[in-house]
């Protein structure tokens, strides 16, 4: 059975990014920072061949996804409305303090998407696309939430945050299921998954 792998990237820093503020589900557009994180994602990327790249359908993730593209010389293939970011609900926009401590409940806040539905959401959406692609390598551009759940899934522990345009690495064997290789642009050991 072939392996195929995926690169798992979230979108480059917006300005909320940059305020610490909560953007699930709301389209925040990239800034001058996130652009040249895309840039650079596309530079570190382009020792591999992929056969298709895909993103979120949020403008941050959209854009990040063409700058890598254009960077590699390809061009996104279509965007997967599973991939967006876990919505937040009330939540979005906010910074740490008393309202959004006011929101907070076990697992996340009031109004929001699980963490366990967004992780089925996602795992799903990844699964489909190794079904799609078999075999093959596929540059997925995502979010941050998204991607943290998914993985965690993947490895069958709470994962950190997932850093800005940074390298996650997993590879889907329809057999044998999930292997995650790098996160956050670290080769992860035995050790580190313990």
């Amino acid at each position: 059975m072939p392996l195929t792998t995926f690169a798992l990237i979230r979108h480059g820093q917006t300005d909320w990014n940059a305020q610490r503020r909560l953007q699930g589900s709301t389209d925040i557009p990239l800034n001058d920072v996130g652009r040249s994180q895309a840039r650079d994602a596309a530079a570190a990327l382009s020792g591999d061949t992929w056969d298709a790249i895909v993103s979120s359908p949020l403008g941050r993730a959209a854009e990040t996804a063409d700058l890598i593209a254009a960077g590699l010389g390809l061009s996104v293939a279509r965007h997967v409305p599973e991939l967006t970011e876990r919505s937040f609900g009330p939540a979005e926009g906010l910074q740490d303090g008393p309202e959004l401590d006011a929101l907070r409940i076990p697992g996340g806040f009031r109004g929001a998407e699980t963490e366990d539905d967004a992780a089925d959401r996602g795992l799903g959406a990844l699964e489909a696309l190794a079904e799609e692609f078999r075999g093959g390598r596929v540059l997925v551009v995502a979010h941050g939430s998204l991607l943290r759940v998914s993985l965690g899934r993947i490895v069958g522990r709470p994962l950190q945050r997932v850093d800005n345009a940074a390298l996650n690495l997993a590879h889907h064997h329809a057999v044998d299921g999930w292997r995650l290789e790098y996160f956050n642009g670290e080769r992860l050991t035995a050790d580190a998954l313990a």
